[in-house]
């Protein structure tokens, strides 16, 4: 039982992970699977090969310089969100120890894809808002912020899976505070309008 419930929790805090970029976390769980760190699911054994670490390697430094050109990274945030969806989803299967299909598939698309889809929305948000308010010259602090937590996610989860987890949850609590505040002053200034 503990092991089911350490895999849900290293899967949420990698899925959480791919909200901010899609493929750090992948990366991080192949090499973490490739030194045999964590264990991967049957199925996706080939994901701890180094061929998928290289790939996920390549794609990943790819996508952290893409972030850095102007355009470019409002371009990537309308398709971060479903691709996020897909990453978390993915990750979430991955590493979801020996359970009924139908429940690590459910698990997999809710908390995973779910997790990772709302923190990438955010982001794209935060994104949208930096380019309206400095005409994009903030965004490569905003890709930096985002890169770093998640590398740092990816690394928790790995290291510490039940710490990823609260800190998850806080993050989504964060998120739930700032859309609150975000819509409540959109009420506001229609109300005013």
């Amino acid at each position: 039982m503990s092991e089911i419930i350490l895999s849900i929790c290293l899967g949420i805090g990698l899925a959480a992970s791919a909200g901010f970029r899609v493929f750090i976390p992948l990366l991080f769980a192949s090499i973490a699977a490739y030194f045999d760190v964590i264990p991967l699911h049957e199925s996706w054994q080939w994901a701890g090969s180094l061929t998928a670490v290289i790939v996920l390697g390549v794609a990943s430094i790819v996508e952290l310089l893409a972030y850095y050109i102007p355009f470019v990274d409002n371009l990537l945030d309308t398709i971060s969100v479903p691709l996020a969806a897909v990453a978390g989803t993915v990750v979430m299967v991955s590493v979801a120890a020996d359970m009924n299909p139908v429940f690590t598939w459910t698990l997999a698309i809710i908390a995973g894809g779910g997790t990772a889809a709302a923190i990438s929305t955010t982001t794209s948000a935060a994104r949208a808002t930096s380019t309206a308010t400095t005409g994009g010259f903030g965004n490569p602090l905003i890709s930096t912020v985002e890169a770093g937590f998640s590398s740092v996610l990816s690394v928790l989860s790995i290291a510490f899976a039940p710490l990823a987890m609260i800190v998850v949850f806080f993050l989504l609590i964060g998120i739930n505070k700032v859309y609150k505040k975000l819509f409540k002053k959109k009420k506001d200034e229609v109300a005013v309008g």
